[in-house]
Formats: C-alpha cells, sequence, structure tokens
C-alpha cells in the first residue's frame, strides 16, 4: 500500500471550503477528474454507511473513522458495491480493505485554508489517484477562489 500527500492553500474561508469539498452539486464537479458521475453518499456518522459511486451505482463501499467538522473526517474503505451487492469479504477487496482516505483543512487565516489530503492506494491506483487529485483540487481552487 502506498501512501500519498496532497496539498493546497486555497483563499477561501474553511467552512466554504468544507461546503464545497461534500455538497452533492460540487462534489462531482471536482471529483469529475477520477471518473465521471461521481457521487458520495453518506449518512455522515463515525462507523456509518458511506459510499463513494459512479454514475451506475457502483465504486466503494466505506465508513467515516473520524469527523470533526470542518477540520477533519477520515474514511476508511471497506469494499466493494457492484450492481447494489455489497463486497467486503473477497480476496480482491482483502488486500486493500481498511485503506484510508483523509481530509484534513487548516484556517491559515479567516480567509485561507490549507486543505491536505492522505491516501492509501495500491501501486496500480497511484497513476490515477494523482491525476485525479491533482486535477481535481485545482478545480476545486477555482470554484472557492470565484
Amino acid at each position: 500500500m502506498e501512501t500519498l500527500n496532497y496539498e493546497k492553500v486555497i483563499n477561501a474561508p474553511i467552512q466554504k471550503l468544507w461546503d464545497l469539498l461534500w455538497d452533492d452539486k460540487t462534489y462531482p464537479q471536482w471529483t469529475q477528474f477520477f471518473m465521471q458521475g461521481s457521487q458520495l453518499k453518506t449518512d455522515w456518522q463515525i462507523d456509518g454507511k458511506t459510499y463513494f459511486l459512479d454514475a451506475k451505482g457502483d465504486g466503494m463501499v466505506s465508513t467515516i473513522k473520524t469527523l470533526n467538522e470542518p477540520y477533519e473526517v477520515i474514511f476508511s474503505h471497506l469494499g466493494m458495491i457492484k450492481d447494489g451487492v455489497e463486497d467486503v469479504k473477497s480476496s480482491l477487496v482483502e488486500e486493500w480493505s481498511g485503506a484510508q482516505e483523509k481530509y484534513f483543512l487548516r484556517a491559515i487565516d479567516a480567509n485561507t485554508t490549507e486543505l491536505r489530503i492522505i491516501m492509501h492506494s495500491s501501486k496500480d491506483m497511484e497513476s490515477m489517484m494523482n491525476t485525479g487529485f491533482n486535477k481535481g483540487l485545482e478545480f476545486l481552487k477555482d470554484l472557492a477562489e470565484k
């Protein structure tokens, strides 16, 4: 498992950036660089259900391990969902189950926020993650600074 780090300083208040990250309208915009039609479905509960999905409803089954809005959220990826069926036990998901995706926001001042993301990923997904996060965070920065 690789640990990938992404950082971006954005000229926007911390709450505005948090809202842009997770809003139903803006989440698909900044995550389009991973996959068109990306969606986040979550109950925003620690140890609850979170789904990172594509336009067809397939994707990852996850949970929230830590939540401190608007400063931090840590997701733990548990498995996959395909055609409405969750897989959290097969050998396909065992090797990366428990991988985390961590978001940390820090107010530098009232109108500037540092966003740091730490992502655990398999080596074969590293290039896709780099492209998705680098382009996505640049898009998010442009959106937040308008």
